[in-house]
């Protein structure tokens, strides 16, 4: 959520913002937003005027029962008495027109950073860099999950009939690596010095309104039956949660902090025929990173985080390239994104493994996190990226470490977590 001052101040900066992100059917929403904070405004000033009265009265009063002309008084008594109601029936109406503002302004997107590329959508986000070689190698790439069957450790006949489409079983040494992923990802980020957290995996409706866009509440978030609570589409939102409502002191900061948790997805609409398997699933596992620190250090923290998930994928001997978001492809807390893409030999082409998201001060303003600047108290900003998400790096890593014979080469840095285990061959 953006600063209400801007609109009022510069309403064709944020108009022109809108356009960038080629959200034209935004743009009224600025002009219903200064109509009606202009009327909130107007209301809010009658209920100053209004205390400013009564203060006034109640000092005449004191001054004439002090004099002992308590008849004299009396009028004023009786005008005394009735502004309180006035003041509440003008305040019920502040209220209608304040809540109006802040849900037509939870709509109006974040300002984007100037050196975002303008795009309509995802088929224009531009390539930054290429790290590593992406090969095709002369063999036959097995499809993941035809690979996982094959080596005894994927099930997707028997998670099927439990949990429908969307699920899986992995078994053996597959589930070992994938576990092995997470758990490597959890060491590397703790070794840049990053707090160790696991957050709560369900979150209230207020958190997750103040942490993403309703569109994307609505398309990704389960709603638990009956209760005010939802399952995390991604451990960033009960991360940032941890400081709702808070005030950090200077000192404090910045907040370095990496979470696993479970994921859930509804993760809606058809999918292509090379996703079959475990590219689009409603569950999942995932390392966090999230920073919250001083408005003028989040573009450094911003380049560094990228640049370590990229470092990861590497060690894990997976080519990678950085792929920054177009202004269309921007969901509308996210003033700069960028995806990391693993390399598929199998497809070959890259596909998304993580995204590394500079909100600037929208989560922020939204849930109350403020940094106490001994000035006075201003708003912190917030940034989150993963490390890394499971299923879709165990594909990334069966893929670019597949041998001819169809047997996995575990990547030397994920070795030790498997009990010195160098190869998933084929069980005879």
């Amino acid at each position: 959520m953006i600063d209400i001052k801007l609109i009022r101040e510069t309403p064709e900066l944020v108009k022109e913002n809108i356009k960038k992100k080629f959200q034209n059917g935004r743009l009224e929403l600025v002009d219903k937003v200064i109509d009606l904070d202009a009327k909130w405004r107007k209301e809010k000033k009658k209920t100053d005027d209004l205390r400013a009265e009564r203060n006034k009265i109640s000092e005449e009063i004191n001054k004439l029962m002090k004099a002992g002309k308590k008849a004299d008084a009396k009028g004023l008594i009786v005008q005394a008495k009735e502004i309180p109601a006035k003041i509440e029936k003008i305040e019920a109406k502040a209220g209608k027109l304040a809540e109006d503002v802040k849900e037509i302004m939870m709509k109006i997107p974040q300002i984007i950073h100037e050196s975002v590329p303008l795009g309509k959508n995802d088929t224009e986000n531009v390539e930054l860099e290429v790290i590593g070689d992406p090969k095709v190698p002369t063999y036959e790439i097995f499809n993941h999950a035809e690979l996982a069957e094959k080596l005894g450790g994927l099930d997707l006949d028997s998670s099927r009939k439990t949990s429908g489409q969307g699920f899986y079983y992995l078994r053996g040494d597959i589930a070992r690596l994938h576990a092995a992923i997470l758990t490597y990802a959890r060491d590397f980020m703790i070794e840049k010095g990053f707090e160790y957290v696991v957050p709560p995996y369900m979150i209230r409706a207020d958190v997750v309104t103040g942490v993403m866009s309703f569109a994307e509440m609505d398309a990704m978030m389960y709603k638990i039956g009956g209760e005010d609570l939802y399952m995390i589409g991604t451990s960033e939102h009960s991360m940032i949660a941890l400081f709702k409502d808070k005030t950090l002191k200077q000192g404090d900061l910045p907040q370095t902090l990496t979470s696993y948790s479970p994921c859930f997805r509804k993760e809606r609409g058809a999918h292509g025929i090379e996703e079959r398997g475990l590219y689009r699933v409603h569950q999942f596992e995932k390392q966090e990173m999230i920073v919250v620190c001083e408005p003028e250090e989040s573009y450094k923290w911003y380049d560094k985080m990228l640049n370590w998930t990229a470092e990861f994928f590497r060690k894990l001997d997976v080519p990678v390239r950085k792929l920054e978001c177009c202004s269309g492809d921007l969901a509308d807390l996210k003033a700069k994104s960028a995806d990391i893409e693993a390399w598929s030999p199998r497809q070959k082409k890259y596909f998304e493994v993580g995204s590394c998201t500079n909100m600037e001060d929208a989560q922020a303003r939204r849930m109350g996190i403020r940094i106490n600047g001994g000035q006075g108290n201003y708003f912190a900003h917030t940034l989150n990226n993963t490390v890394v998400a499971s299923p879709r790096a165990l594909i990334a890593v069966m893929e670019n470490n597949q041998l001819k014979d169809g047997s996995i080469k575990i990547p030397k840095v994920l070795q030790g977590y498997m009990g010195g285990l160098k190869k998933i061959e084929m069980k005879k």
